[in-house]
């Protein structure tokens, strides 16, 4: 039984510093690029699937415990934090987050006023929104202010 809590915390552990160089990466390369106000520690937050960690957590913790190769390990602690590391560039950063954040084609409904484009963020409070027309510059809106959303 310790041993397996042991194994559940190494993985909690190791998966906690994998994530936190994913969301660093997504961060860096798309919320601070395109100038949207989240901090870092909301974004985390907000957007952990807590099923996907404790499975990752667990498997990575029996691996990594059970496992007597020391080699075996280290190769996969490696190759995990490389793979980690890769949202840093910032292409694949952007990349990831478009998929985890960007919904395409939307129609919003704001007052009496009617905007195609992407949503960039939908946030707690706030939606950030590229329309077509002004692709140059993204819009901001309160959620409360939203009449209605398209999806098309």
């Amino acid at each position: 039984m310790t041993r397996f809590v042991q194994a559940l915390l190494t993985g909690m552990f190791f998966t906690l510093v994998f994530d936190f160089f994913i969301f660093l990466g997504v961060f860096l390369n798309y919320i601070k690029a395109n100038n949207i106000d989240v901090y870092y520690n909301i974004l985390f937050a907000d957007h952990q699937n807590i099923f996907l960690f404790m499975g990752i957590s667990i498997l990575l913790g029996l691996l990594l415990i059970y496992t007597q190769s020391v080699k075996f390990q280290f190769f996969l602690v490696s190759f995990l934090l490389l793979g980690s590391f890769l949202t840093l560039i910032p292409s694949t950063g952007e990349s990831l987050a478009k998929s985890m954040f960007m919904q395409e084609n939307v129609t919003l409904h704001v007052a009496n006023q009617t905007y195609n484009g992407e949503i960039y963020y939908n946030g707690r409070t706030t939606l950030y929104f590229n329309d077509k027309s002004t692709s140059t510059k993204i819009l901001k809106f309160k959620k409360e202010d939203l009449t209605d959303e398209t999806y098309n």
